[in-house]
């Protein structure tokens, strides 16, 4: 019997100068799962991305040597085609999350953030940038007791009512009707959590978020319908 090699984690460049905010980062990253480069300044974050590419830049905005994003500017130089880049901050003034989006992030995290505001920030990164399977075999184990069979079987009747639920979430989204598409896709979104259907719970997660985005949208319409196949 062939054996297949297990799919390897998305890494993850964590730009962090604070011992605690790191730690806490770090935690919830790797139970993503991901892989986490940690580093505390911006000459360190250079050093690593040197030799490793990275599906996801996590950069803190304010860092003992330079700015995050200077930081992102230098990295974007030694990688033409960069991934995703989120910036996070302590500071929650609008001027600098205008700032920092015009500099090329993704997204700005307001610290303290709640474990679920980060994981499903990097979780919408991540599928924006393709590195997410459909199917999140060990996520599903653990959320019901390691039964394959219960796994399956939930599996199928999320299945079924999947073809249903996109065509709530299309309809909500394009006539506006922002109440049933946010109740519509929190009930989707912990579907998608207990049967470990992780890239449409990511792309749930990024339309949840930026409801009236059309990549948003689209981006979810395709998981749902990669789903069905």
């Amino acid at each position: 019997m062939e054996t297949r090699k297990p799919p390897s984690l998305p890494r993850v460049l964590l730009v962090e100068d604070d011992t605690i905010s790191q730690a806490y980062f770090r935690a919830v990253l790797e139970a993503l799962p991901a892989a986490v480069d940690a580093v505390t300044t911006q000459a360190c974050a250079l050093a690593r991305a040197e030799t490793v590419r990275h599906d996801l830049w996590l950069v803190d905005l304010n860092l003992p040597d330079g700015s995050g994003p200077d930081l992102l500017q230098r990295l974007r130089a030694r990688w033409p085609q960069p991934p995703p880049a989120l910036a996070h901050t302590a500071d929650a003034d609008p001027a600098v999350r205008v700032a920092a989006l015009q500099a090329g992030f993704r997204d700005v995290l307001v610290k303290p953030l709640a474990t679920a505001e980060l994981a499903g920030a990097v979780r919408s990164a991540l599928a924006d940038a393709g590195d997410l399977p459909d199917w999140d075999n060990a996520a599903a184990a653990m959320a019901l007791n390691h039964d394959p069979a219960n796994v399956q079987a939930l599996r199928r009747l999320f299945l079924e009512e999947l073809p249903g639920a996109r065509d709530e979430v299309l309809s909500s989204a394009r006539r506006g009707d922002a109440g049933a598409l946010r109740s519509r896709l929190h009930r989707l979104q912990a579907g998608c959590g207990l049967v470990g259907a992780r890239r449409l719970g990511a792309a749930v997660e990024l339309l949840r978020r930026t409801p009236e985005s059309m990549t948003a949208l689209d981006r979810f319409d395709h998981a749902a319908r990669d789903l069905l196949r």
